[in-house]
């Protein structure tokens, strides 16, 4: 990779790499309220650990040898998605990868050549920008609707050149927890038809769905894959399982889509080429157990309407959240980061909006337990 690449990889994440160090200022203090990123604030569910443990034991010679994506994982993943999205998913349409991660790496070194454009959502996942162009593409951003948090179909249709080959659509969307309505997702459709047709080739989707079970009562979620035959679907379970430092995951080419037989050969060899893009032996021998495990999704959304009633009463302007475990909203003071340093200072960690190039707002993860939550509400009061 160019020197210049790496700048500009560097320029993209200055936001992310001036929060971090207050972040580890803070974070290991026992009285910090850590609310900043997606990890765990709790012991793991119960049957992870034993699931893993079980998955060590060797069974054969092979046991601990190379893995590409293993036919159990596959085959499981496939039924899986058949029988929620009622389509007709193979288990060689499925690549199993190191979490979302490998997933979205993938399908990058699969279909992306230098020179060729990237849209995905603004605010955005931080690492979509950096991931583009470690890809030697070029990232094109646009914004969502300020009033709902929905894609913005006129921008998008807008901004598709002769060179954009890939869309990443988040959803459920991290930061704002949206997750966008069937009305927006035939919309979607109908602008990649419309310009894949106008440029004579087919403009990829990529619906990055590491939340789409992380969905609470009040809403229910569909998958672009529904709408729009050339999706590729990335997903992690280190979201429904709260264990984001074990990397598995998956990526699913949709049934739908035409002549895919030739596009899961060049997957495999994106997995190779990318640096071995494959979970370990491991975590794919106990996928059949930890596949059905969840963190309490009654008590995640407990803890939703807890912190949005609390930030309300606060003064603080935010929707509730459909699905993930993020609040996304407006922040009081001009500079969200120094805003987050003064939290930060007393005692609660968030993470500032300029991580996900949008200055003036915040995100809090509301992972923690529900005597946390309680805690940081009077800071919150007080920080406005």
């Amino acid at each position: 990779m160019s020197t210049a690449r790496i700048n500009a990889i560097t320029k993209a994440n200055e936001p992310l790499l001036s929060f971090l160090p207050v972040w580890e200022e803070h974070r290991a203090r026992p009285e910090t309220l850590d609310f900043a990123f997606g990890n765990p604030q709790e012991m793991v569910i119960d049957g992870y650990a034993s699931a893993l443990a079980a998955a060590t034991h060797p069974r054969d010679k092979s046991h601990y040898a190379y893995k590409f994506s293993e036919e159990d994982s596959r085959r499981l993943v496939a039924d899986y998605l058949r029988e929620w999205r009622g389509q007709p998913f193979l288990a060689e349409d499925i690549a199993m990868t190191p979490g979302a991660f490998g997933a979205i790496a993938t399908t990058l070194g699969t279909l992306v050549d230098i020179g060729d454009e990237v849209l995905y959502s603004d605010p955005p996942w931080f690492f979509y920008e950096s991931m583009i162009l470690a890809a030697g593409a070029t990232p094109m951003s646009v914004p969502v609707r300020s009033e709902d948090f929905d894609l913005d179909l006129d921008r998008i249709a807008d901004a598709i050149t002769d060179k954009t080959r890939l869309m990443i659509v988040n959803t459920p969307h991290n930061p704002t927890g949206r997750i966008y309505p069937p009305a927006t997702l035939q919309g979607l459709a109908d602008v990649l038809s419309e310009a894949s047709e106008r440029f004579g080739r087919p403009i990829f989707l990529l619906s990055d769905e590491p939340y789409s079970r992380l969905v609470f009562s009040d809403a229910e979620f569909t998958s672009p894959s529904e709408y729009y035959p050339h999706t590729l679907i990335s997903y992690s379970y280190g979201k429904i399982l709260l264990t984001p430092g074990q990397r598995v995951g998956w990526l699913a080419l949709s049934p739908l889509m035409p002549d895919r037989e030739e596009l899961r050969s060049d997957v495999f060899m994106a997995q190779v080429a990318g640096g071995w893009q494959f979970p370990s032996a491991v975590m794919q021998y106990s996928l059949d157990e930890l596949h059905h495990l969840s963190i309490d999704l009654v008590e995640l959304e407990r803890k939703r309407d807890l912190f949005v009633a609390g930030l309300r009463d606060a003064g603080y302007d935010l929707l509730s959240p459909q699905a993930t475990f993020y609040l996304w909203m407006h922040c009081p003071d001009a500079d969200d980061a120094a805003f987050a340093r003064r939290l930060a200072g007393m005692g609660v960690l968030v993470l500032p909006g300029s991580t996900c190039a949008a200055p003036g707002f915040f995100r809090i993860t509301f992972t923690g337990t529900a005597e946390m939550i309680e805690r940081s509400l009077p800071v919150f009061r007080n920080a406005r």
